[in-house]
């Protein structure tokens, strides 16, 4: 509880400047917002995990049944709220401080669940993962796009990021390789059905994976 309390406490602090940060790759999150999309049906029930500020909340809910983003930070939540106000969006959208977890344990499915620069933030993977196969319903979909830190540069996983963590300028991370990923997918029981490449800037260690929730 101490954990996700001081993550959220983090992001508390930093929404207003992560509110304000520009999109470093904005072709590449078009893509990502295109494949997503095409994805979505017009009765789907759909949760975000991590949807931070609700930019991708707000391009996406318009086209189905319902739509919740939720982020463990409240003070990123009250930031998506003012959005949502100032947007008019979608009546299918709502938003709440909450993680996978909490939601997992109430009642109700999802068709889809998204997850977008999320799972290397969260502190128990596997357990995430199951929490995610959990929401899901039969032959639910996960769709998620994250940094895979372990395939990047060593200097920034091992100096540069622990440095930004000790001065309070980083939040938790938890380094994986694409293929640790998917094994925990699996073990999570949610088939791999699409791993694509959308960055249009520089290499790319942000797979966009597509998953479908099995029964056994």
């Amino acid at each position: 509880m101490m954990n996700a309390m001081s993550d959220a406490r983090f992001w508390d602090r930093t929404s207003r400047r992560y509110a304000r940060s520009a999109i470093a790759d904005r072709a590449g999150y078009e893509r990502t917002l295109e494949r997503a999309a095409a994805l979505l049906g017009a009765d789907h029930r759909v949760l975000e995990l991590g949807c931070g500020t609700g930019t991708t909340a707000l391009r996406l809910a318009g086209g189905v049944q319902s739509y919740l983003a939720t982020d463990i930070s409240p003070g990123m939540i009250g930031i998506a709220e003012e959005r949502r106000a100032e947007a008019g969006a979608a009546p299918a959208l709502s938003f709440r401080a909450a993680t996978a977890e909490e939601i997992a344990a109430e009642a109700g499915r999802f068709d889809v669940v998204l997850g977008f620069n999320y799972l290397h933030l969260v502190r128990d993977l596997p357990g995430t993962l199951r929490s995610v196969q959990a929401l899901l319903a039969e032959d639910g979909i996960f769709i998620s796009k994250t940094p895979c830190l372990g395939d990047m540069n060593p200097l920034l996983r091992w100096v540069l990021l622990p440095a930004m963590r000790a001065l309070g300028l980083a939040p938790h991370v938890t380094s994986f390789r694409l293929e640790e990923l998917e094994a925990q997918m699996e073990a999570a029981r949610l088939e791999i059905r699409a791993v694509e490449w959308h960055a249009t800037k520089g290499g790319d260690d942000r797979p966009f994976i597509v998953a479908r929730r099995v029964s056994r």
